[in-house]
């Protein structure tokens, strides 16, 4: 055997591998049969087909990488009003939960250009990567608030008023003032542009809980609308009447279906987005949409991307919507009014949306025993010791945050040695609170306290840190998104509790509603199922208690309509379609007696139960509001028998 000498001097294909420094395992020798003509003309048309691909689809790529970066540049804070409000924005930390500000502002064509334009949408939206949820949180436009404009005297109005009389500006800080949350984006909304990027999109799907129609326009009578109960696919024009009409029931109704259109918007990006529709849509955002960025600057692409990413991958039923409970009129006018301890409890539901509860809340609701959690309990406020630094360089910061959680019921400690309250350096962005390890509940304490500062950081208490606290249990180091205010403390909630289900059983509702599906059966191939069990307090819709109708090209839905109390509608859908996007993300998957249960979740409600059978879906579908209990809504699924023996359970 003779041994290769690597550093002889060879020649041919080795020769000029070893020149290319590439090594000898990767040279390629020529077939020396007769096909080795044919096989090395395959190789180079592959070669260069490749090398052209790749040429192709890298310059799609740089220009799509362009495109991309003037579209975003298209959409930053540009007008005059948005730029000003800009600046008043707390910037966002890397992989932390922040929150825009979601403004949905109209000018009517038939109005002088002087005219103030009026926010009818403002919706906080807050995305936690850490949690990996969204929650959502309306103000109703007609709700009586204090009014905050810069450089005027705070008065009390309805909050749309911040926008008409002071601009984003006006609304960023009334907003703030009655949430006490640092916003962190602001997003505005020309209505023209939101019919072109739902156009854009092909359309929206959206589940319409009951007829709405209206043709009477113009100065003596309201917004026109005409749209049919049941899930089905709606123009930009559609899906603007859908979201802005009031006048038959109220504003509180409104933004419940705003609240609907953000999830199924979602809902539809993430099943049915194509990068083909990309630039249509960037191109409505570019002309109607407007982005400001807390800590100056513009939306990056990356940002972008990395919520883009998020949402896209958000798990089901982890969109939780909050709602400002106790919510009454004034007098006979449309003006609303609630307490502050109300929003203080709506805030922190926003704050501290509850997604992960959907096995607990669905054996509470069957009556069994919930699954143990181990849970974290933070020592009473006045056993709780916090040392206060100061951490944005801001003159009595630290001492104002001291007085403040002080009169919160926290014990303060200060520095030893009377060294003064400093913390390392006065760079601190938002406010963190660090918690010491060794001692028992001080994490749960530590985010109690950043719950009190809005988007603080909990992070453990590092050595140079330590060396201040003067065996504090927490210490607080202020940041700039402090502004001599903490957060009110959220009213105390209540746990779910099991109830029993309030439903009547072979009921005349019943009997009608079996009665009109034994005459849609012959109009669909597939076995439609009755409602044995109803809502106590429901009636068949008197306007359109049933509709058959094509949900999809050659696919018939029947969908059944009741209504609850005053602008209450739920509803069931009969269905084999199989592509719609409100089925994706389901909270909870159950077995019971031999049925496929899918349960979808919005908090601590349950708002849709899915029976499916065969190639059929049997949708269960709470009102806007979650107005039938989780009990009720298992009892009128479980209930759902064939129309040919509607009596056996």
């Amino acid at each position: 055997m003779v041994e290769r000498d690597d550093d002889a001097l060879c020649d041919g294909p080795e020769a000029e591998a070893l020149l290319r420094g590439l090594p000898r395992s990767a040279v390629y020798y020529p077939m020396t049969d007769g096909r080795t003509g044919r096989r090395q003309l395959l190789v180079r048309v592959l070669g260069w087909a490749l090398v052209a691909t790749l040429v192709v689809a890298g310059g799609l790529a740089g220009g799509a990488y362009l495109y991309f970066r003037q579209s975003l540049a298209a959409v930053a804070a540009h007008s005059t009003d948005v730029r000003r409000a800009q600046k008043h924005l707390a910037a966002a930390l890397p992989g932390r939960a922040a929150i825009a500000l979601l403004l949905g502002y109209d000018h009517r064509a038939n109005e002088a250009d002087n005219t103030p334009s009026r926010s009818d949408t403002m919706m906080l939206i807050r995305a936690d990567p850490k949690t990996k949820t969204i929650s959502l949180l309306s103000l109703p436009r007609d709700l009586y608030v204090p009014i905050h404009c810069p450089g005027r005297a705070v008065f009390d109005s309805k909050i749309n008023a911040a926008y008409a009389n002071c601009g984003a500006q006006g609304s960023l800080a009334t907003v703030g003032a009655l949430t006490g949350s640092p916003i962190n984006y602001l997003i505005t909304v020309n209505f023209h542009g939101f019919k072109e990027i739902v156009d854009r999109l092909g359309g929206i799907w959206l589940d319409i809980d009951h007829r709405y129609f209206n043709n009477q326009g113009g100065p003596n009578g309201y917004a026109t609308i005409d749209l049919f109960p049941g899930y089905q696919k709606l123009s930009g024009s559609d899906a603007l009447d859908y979201v802005r009409f009031r006048h038959t029931d109220s504003d509180l109704i409104r933004v419940e279906r705003q609240q609907q259109f953000v999830k199924a918007f979602k809902q539809q990006i993430a099943q049915s987005f194509s990068p083909f529709s990309l630039p249509g849509i960037v191109g409505a955002l570019t002309h109607s949409v407007e982005v400001g960025v807390g800590g100056g600057g513009s939306l990056s692409p990356g940002t972008l991307l990395s919520w883009a990413l998020f949402a896209y991958q958000l798990p089901g039923g982890h969109i939780a919507q909050s709602k400002i409970e106790n919510i009454n009129s004034i007098g006979a006018t449309s003006d609303l009014q609630v307490n502050q301890d109300a929003v203080n409890a709506a805030v922190h539901d926003f704050l501290n949306p509850a997604v992960a509860a959907a096995k607990t809340d669905t054996a509470l609701a069957l009556g069994q025993a919930p699954p143990r959690a181990r849970a974290a309990h933070a020592p009473p406020r006045t056993l709780t010791t916090v040392a206060v630094l100061n951490g944005n360089g801001v003159p009595g910061a630290a001492s104002n945050a001291s007085y403040l959680l002080q009169r919160q019921g926290y014990r303060i400690v200060l520095p030893t040695g009377g060294r003064p309250a400093n913390a390392p350096a006065w760079t601190y962005q938002h406010t963190t609170v660090y918690f010491d390890p060794r001692q028992p509940g001080t994490r749960a304490a530590a985010a109690a306290i950043a719950g009190l500062f809005g988007n603080a950081t909990v992070t453990r208490l590092p050595n140079e840190i330590a060396s201040l606290a003067n065996g504090a249990m927490v210490v607080a180091a202020v940041g700039q998104t402090f502004h001599g205010a903490l957060a009110p403390l959220p009213a105390a909630a209540s746990p779910p509790k099991h109830e029993p289900a309030r439903v009547l059983a072979h009921s005349t509702v019943n009997s009608s509603a079996a009665a009109l599906l034994r005459q849609a059966q012959p109009q669909v191939p597939f076995p439609l199922l009755n409602p044995t069990a109803i809502d106590d307090s429901s009636m068949l819709d008197p306007t359109m208690p049933i509709r058959v109708y094509p949900i999809s090209r050659g696919i018939q839905s029947v969908r059944l309509v009741f209504r609850q109390g005053y602008g209450d509608y739920w509803g069931i859908e009969e269905t084999p379609f199989a592509k719609a996007a409100a089925l994706s993300g389901a909270s909870l998957h159950r077995v019971s007696n031999g049925r496929s249960y899918d349960l979808y979740y919005s908090a601590h409600h349950l708002h849709m139960i899915v029976l499916r059978q065969h190639s059929t879906s049997y949708w269960v579908i709470n009102s806007l509001s979650d107005n039938l209990s989780n009990e009720t809504m298992l009892s009128i699924a479980q209930g759902l028998r064939p129309i040919s023996t509607p009596g056996r359970r």
